[in-house]
C-alpha cells in the first residue's frame, strides 16, 4: 500500500470546488493540502467534502484572503495546529499542520511579497524565517513530516519559463531563493527534485498573456520532506492537465507517493474538525 499527498492552489474553493472534487474523485489522493481558499472560515464547504469521502480541517480568514485546509481520505486529521508560530499578532491564515495517519503535514501558503521592495516583500521573508525556524522543530522529531504548498518561490531558473518579465518579482529575487535554500540546505528534500533531477516542470500558469497555453510556467507549489518521509518517496509529479479543464485555478495540484507506514498517530484528534474552530 502506498500513500498519495498533494499539494493544490485552488484559487477561491467557493468558485473552484466543482473542479475540485471532480480531480478528488480522479485522482483520488490520500492527503490534499489546499491554499488560497478565499473564504470566511464558516464558509468551508464541510458537508460537501465530507461527502467525497474525506475529513476536513482549515483556516478562513476576514476579509476573504488566503486561507489553507488540509483533507485526509476517509480519515479526520488530527492534532490539529493553526497558525505558524513566532508572531501573535499576525492573523493571516496561510499555515495549518495536522496529522493524517503517521504523517505530520504542514500546509503552507507563503506570501507572495509583491510589489518588492516594500512591506509586503518584507512580511514575506519575515515569514519564511518563521517558517524556517517552525520546519527545525519538526525536522528533528522521530515523525515522517511533509511541508506541501504554495511557496511563492521559485527556486532556479530551471524553474521558469525562458523570460525577463519576472525579474523584479518578489518570487524570483535573491532573498526569496536564499530562504527556500535554506529549507534544502537544513536537510528538507524537494520532492520534485529528487524524482525529476532535471527535467523542466512548473505547477502555475498566470492566466494573462496566454501563458497556459506558450505553457509559460513556474514551479512554485512544492513538497519538501524530511529523512523519515523521503525514504519512503516512491514518486512525484503535477496533474498538469487539471490547469487546462475550463474554470481551472491556474495551478495544478503537485503530488508525491510515499510507501504506507504504521499509523502511529490516527485515532488523536484533540480538534473537532468538522467545525475547524479558528485559532
Amino acid at each position: 500500500m502506498a500513500t498519495k499527498i498533494a499539494t493544490f492552489n485552488i484559487n477561491s474553493i467557493r468558485n473552484r470546488l466543482p473542479r475540485l472534487l471532480e480531480w478528488l474523485d480522479t485522482a483520488k489522493p490520500d492527503v490534499v493540502c489546499l491554499q488560497e481558499l478565499r473564504i470566511y472560515h464558516d464558509e468551508f464547504p464541510v458537508d460537501e467534502i465530507h461527502n467525497a469521502g474525506y475529513g476536513a480541517v482549515w483556516q478562513g480568514q476576514k476579509p476573504r484572503y488566503n486561507g489553507v485546509a488540509i483533507l485526509g481520505r476517509g480519515t479526520e486529521p488530527s492534532r490539529v495546529q493553526r497558525g505558524l508560530p513566532g508572531d501573535d499578532d499576525d492573523v493571516q491564515a496561510r499555515y495549518i499542520q495536522a496529522a493524517v495517519g503517521d504523517i505530520v503535514v504542514g500546509c503552507i501558503y507563503a506570501p507572495n511579497g509583491n510589489p518588492q521592495p516594500g512591506p509586503k516583500f518584507d512580511y514575506k521573508l519575515a515569514w519564511l524565517d518563521r517558517l524556517i525556524a517552525h520546519a527545525s522543530s519538526l525536522y528533528t522529531s522521530d515523525m515522517p513530516v511533509v511541508l506541501a504548498g504554495d511557496y511563492n518561490v521559485v527556486p532556479t531558473e530551471a524553474d521558469i519559463y525562458a523570460t525577463t518579465s519576472y525579474d523584479d518579482d518578489a518570487l524570483v529575487q535573491p532573498q526569496s531563493r536564499e530562504a527556500f535554500g535554506r529549507l534544502l540546505q537544513h536537510g528538507w528534500i524537494d520532492a520534485i527534485r529528487a524524482r525529476h533531477p532535471t527535467d523542466r516542470i512548473f505547477t502555475y500558469w498566470d492566466y494573462m498573456r496566454k501563458r497556459w497555453e506558450r505553457d509559460a510556467g513556474l514551479r512554485i507549489d512544492h513538497l519538501l520532506l524530511n529523512p523519515q518521509l523521503s525514504a519512503r518517496l516512491v514518486d512525484a509529479n503535477v496533474d498538469k492537465s487539471v490547469r487546462g479543464v475550463p474554470g481551472a485555478s491556474d495551478h495544478a495540484p503537485t503530488w508525491i507517493v510515499v510507501s504506507k507506514g504504521t499509523d502511529k498517530l490516527s485515532g488523536q484528534n484533540q480538534e473537532t474538525t468538522r467545525t475547524g474552530a479558528p485559532r
